[in-house]
């Protein structure tokens, strides 16, 4: 990890914080798989629609293994809410679909400033709920679906577990990729990894300002640490990195869904960043955390690589 970090010093990017939005997209889909697996070939591999808030028709891309009626999980890529997209979870998504045996469904979510708050949550609660309805046609199980994200797509995937639970809509998992719970960068590991760790503290600033504003950030849709109650949501699979800005909120979330009954199993990655799920050309963890998403989706869904 420090030699990856190295790396990227020494590359001297730009950081996001420092770009133009529009800059900041380009420079993450030019870097988002240069420490990522090469993109696997798998039987399926297909762009799509799915339906997002209101009349809103958003891209996805389907990621199956066979041409067998599988189940899924929707995707809901990270980047702070502001950048990201498809292509740069592209291999991600390809990993996890071929270890797993499942179908993934990627989403491209509508990204702030220009669809600030709640768009994002209610873009992919739209998405979730049409994969639904269109899953049959797909060719897939739309009676087994599963939710999954990393970061902001993390927060996200929490979410609609929760939506989904108050809907009676009977979720099979929830993976949750160093997702972020709280309404404030307030915890220990915010101060321990707030400079020099992949994710800086400027950078989360920079993509929450543009994302929400300062009086909503204690709504739960964006904190979902907040919730009122937890009980009943689809059972989690919760992955942090150690040396994350994000690690202490990920695990009193665990802590949470624990409490209120939900079944959890809880990694941490020891000696990792933020970001390191990407990063399977450079680090060991990342190839055991593809492999522990996967061996959880086999579980749920009783597929087969």
């Amino acid at each position: 990890m420090r030699d990856v970090i190295d790396r990227i010093r020494r590359a001297n990017f730009t950081p996001f914080h420092q770009l133009e939005v529009s800059a900041a997209r380009q420079a993450y889909l030019a870097a988002a798989e240069i420490l990522d697996l090469p993109r696997a070939s798998l039987a399926r591999v297909e762009d799509r629609r799915l339906a997002g808030h209101g009349a809103a028709v958003l891209p996805a891309r389907l990621y199956a293994a066979s041409d067998h009626r599988l189940p899924a999980m929707l995707y809901l890529h990270g980047g702070g809410f502001t950048i990201g997209g498809i292509e740069t979870h592209d291999s991600l998504c390809r990993q996890i679909a071929r270890l797993s045996g499942a179908a993934v469904v990627s989403v491209e979510y509508r990204l702030a400033p220009e669809h600030r708050f709640p768009t994002a949550v209610d873009d992919a609660w739209a998405a979730l709920q049409d994969l639904r309805r269109q899953a049959a046609a797909w060719g897939l199980d739309g009676t087994r679906l599963a939710v999954g994200g990393d970061s902001a797509g993390g927060t996200l995937a929490a979410v609609c577990a929760l939506l989904a639970r108050d809907a009676g809509f009977e979720l099979a998992l929830q993976v949750l990729i160093t997702p972020g719970t709280t309404a404030h960068q307030d915890t220990e590991s915010h101060r321990r990894f707030a400079q020099g760790y992949i994710l800086e503290r400027a950078a989360i600033d920079w993509f929450f300002n543009h994302y929400i504003e300062p009086h909503q950030r204690t709504d739960w849709r964006f904190a979902p640490l907040l919730a009122d109650d937890l009980d009943g949501v689809a059972p989690a699979w919760v992955g942090l990195a150690e040396a994350d800005p994000l690690v202490d909120e990920g695990i009193a979330y665990a802590d949470r869904l624990r409490m209120a009954g939900v079944p959890v199993d809880l990694e941490v990655y020891r000696g990792v960043t933020h970001d390191f799920i990407k990063m399977g050309r450079a680090l060991p963890e990342a190839l055991h955390a593809h492999a522990a998403i996967a061996a959880r989706l086999r579980d749920t869904f009783g597929t087969s690589p």
